[in-house]
């Protein structure tokens, strides 16, 4: 499947629980949108390390913090939600972009603190990279599954480049010949056995794309960077077991937290490592850096609140000493996880992604005192992260021996929570979780869905389905979960925290988790033209309530859902023992892809036409293609 099917046209611990219970006991009755948060989701620093700049999502605006004195000296306010920064070669100008559904990427001054202009980019801009020559910048349209090219002395807009799916985060090369590109989740077929988000590389002089799959299970890849020589790239992300029954969590069963590391010269993985313990986990990996000279690499953990800190040469140097391992013949991806091979007596370079003592010797975790650490920047040897959820920086000292060292520089007052915004932190915070090897968004990033296959045991053991988006459910009603196997959205919440986190919480964390989630409002459709229906939704608009189709029949307005469970043909092969599902609701289905309970049809495209989904009882037989096409621009549209 193309890009194009799934996007719209291009253009278009117990001190840290003590942390966390100190900061939900100062909870206040404001709303989450009301209380004035910051949100500082990414950090960068000026060229002379004087200087730093924040990115306050909540607050929409850029912080000007003087490092040395720990203070902020001024803020910038934003056009929009600031998600990512990037600093020009010589310093003097600072482009931050701006998600909205229409986004923009503001020019600053940094010095003078002011907003010299704009350039319109794509749906939500979530990162950009700047060419070392300062000519070119390449900013992620999340929304719209591509990249903007812009022409920075023209000030505009020259090409936009597909890229697999939802792009988040870039960084180029420091020989200016590529651009690395984050998909944030897997673009597959959730009942397939392999199931992967990927990298892509954009060569500058031709525009011109290649891909470099990450391991079956990667998804919710978050941070990328370069290495200062050019020659690794390293990715964070989470590594899931998904075709594992969720049994149980020790030694990383259902979830694992990795570090990507990619050959840069040959544009191909070298390996992936994992950055949990055997014991405990590290969810969430979020920010990764190095320092100036390439000898450390620094990931932010946004689910266990921590700094890994990782000797670079000598992973690289034990990584490079690995054995190779080829798949004996007659094995290959259509075995599936069950590969045969021809085994060395020496660990191989294959064993490294299932290795949980990989990097013993190698890392230093570093506790931090903040909630929510993301974006972060090595300044000589002081590494700064921005902890969302605790409206500070953590300033951590890498030559320190101390046991913790680390100070905080505070943005603003310390923010007082409502039950929204206690439920969001709890939904991030893998420190419920036995272990600490997931959170909740672990496998509902943004509280959407992390494009795999679950087998949970809420409903047997063998049918694998797929992650479900939580907007909106608590407002739908009646039974939840695929099978509706609990009563409601409210019950569903207690049983993944006793039965996915394996852990006992008060009934205060699971009453802020319903409240965080009944907060939680619909991204405008990518599909949308200036907000409005284009003309083939408008048709398929026509086609979506007419009786004789019956589409509406089973998804009326205003939800798109009538909830109840159908038998719409849809029973796959690992089923059982039912052939009646919940009516999911079709708000924001466009970013809830792979479609039907497991997963099978790429596309809402391919569900109706090759799928023939809403046959039964229906009369599609006289649908043509482009009814077709019109119907599923209209679903997409929602």
């Amino acid at each position: 499947m193309s890009v194009s099917q799934l996007a719209p046209r291009v253009f278009r611990t117990a001190m840290g629980l003590g942390i966390l219970a100190a900061l939900l006991a100062a909870a206040g009755p404001t709303s989450a949108t009301a209380a004035g948060y910051l949100g500082p989701g990414s950090v960068l620093a000026s060229k002379d390390g004087k200087s730093l700049y924040v990115a306050e999502v909540d607050a929409r605006q850029i912080a000007v913090v003087d490092a040395a004195a720990g203070k902020v000296a001024r803020s910038i306010p934003m056009p929009g939600e600031p998600t990512g920064m990037v600093l020009s070669p010589d310093g003097a100008r600072l482009y931050v972009t701006c998600a909205a559904a229409k986004s923009v990427v503001c020019e600053l001054d940094p010095a003078a603190g002011r907003v010299l202009g704009s350039i319109p980019a794509g749906h939500t801009a979530s990162g950009a990279a700047i060419t070392p020559d300062g000519k070119r910048l390449y900013v992620c349209n999340r929304f719209d599954h591509n990249v903007s090219v812009i022409d920075l002395a023209a000030r505009r807009e020259i090409a936009r480049v597909p890229v697999p799916r939802e792009p988040c985060a870039a960084a180029a090369t420091p020989d200016g010949r590529s651009v690395y590109v984050l998909g944030l989740l897997p673009l597959c077929r959730s009942d397939s056995y392999d199931v992967a988000a990927e990298v892509t590389v954009i060569d500058v002089a031709t525009g011109q794309t290649s891909a470099i799959r990450l391991p079956n299970g990667s998804a919710s890849l978050r941070g990328l960077c370069v290495a200062p020589d050019g020659k690794y790239v390293y990715a964070v992300h989470v590594l899931s077991r998904y075709a594992l029954p969720t049994t149980q969590l020790e030694r990383g069963w259902m979830n694992t937290n990795a570090l990507s590391v990619i050959d840069a010269t040959q544009r191909k993985l070298l390996n992936t490592v994992l950055l949990d313990d055997v014991d405990l986990g590290a969810a969430n990996p979020w920010g990764v850096t190095t320092t100036a000279d390439g000898k450390m690499i620094c990931v932010s953990h946004a689910g266990t609140h921590e700094l890994s800190v990782i000797d670079a040469d000598g992973l690289l140097d034990k990584l490079r000493r690995l054995p190779p391992l080829e798949p004996a013949a007659g094995s290959g991806p259509a075995a599936g996880p069950s590969h045969s091979y021809a085994r060395p007596s020496a660990p191989s370079a294959a064993d490294v992604p299932n290795d949980l003592a990989f990097l013993v010797g190698l890392r230093r975790r570093i506790s931090l005192a903040g909630l929510g650490p993301r974006g972060l920047v090595a300044v000589g040897s002081t590494v700064y992260v921005a902890e969302y959820f605790s409206d500070t920086l953590a300033a951590v000292d890498l030559e320190s021996k101390a046991p913790s060292p680390v100070r905080q520089i505070a943005l603003g007052p310390a923010p007082q929570l409502s039950i929204e915004r206690r439920g969001e932190v709890l939904f991030h915070d893998a420190r419920m979780c036995f272990q600490h090897w997931q959170s909740c968004a672990t496998c509902h990033p943004d509280a959407r869905v992390d494009g795999l296959n679950w087998d949970l045991l809420n409903d047997g053991l063998g049918n694998p389905k797929n992650t479900r988006s939580m907007l909106g459910v608590h407002e739908q009603g009646g039974p939840a979960m695929s099978l509706g196997v609990r009563e409601t959205a409210e019950a569903a919440v207690r049983a993944g925290i006793t039965h996915i986190l394996f852990a006992v919480r008060p009934e205060e964390d699971a009453q802020a988790i319903d409240g965080y989630l009944k907060s939680l409002r619909p991204v405008p459709s990518p599909y949308l033209v200036d907000g409005q229906l284009s003309p083939a939704a408008q048709r398929g608009k026509k086609l979506f309530f007419d009786s004789k189709v019956g589409c509406a029949s089973c998804h009326p307005e205003p939800l798109y859902t009538d909830k109840k469970a159908h038998d719409v043909g849809s029973t796959g092969k690992y089923d059982k023992p039912t052939d009646h599902f919940n009516t999911p609701r079709l708000v924001e289905v466009w970013r809830t892809a792979p479609y039907m309970h497991d997963g099978h049809w790429l596309s809402v495209g391919e569900l109706l036409a090759q799928g023939k989904h809403g046959a039964k009882g229906h009369d599609l037989g006289k649908l043509s293609e482009q009814d077709f096409r019109d119907l599923a621009e209209f679903v997409l549209s929602l």
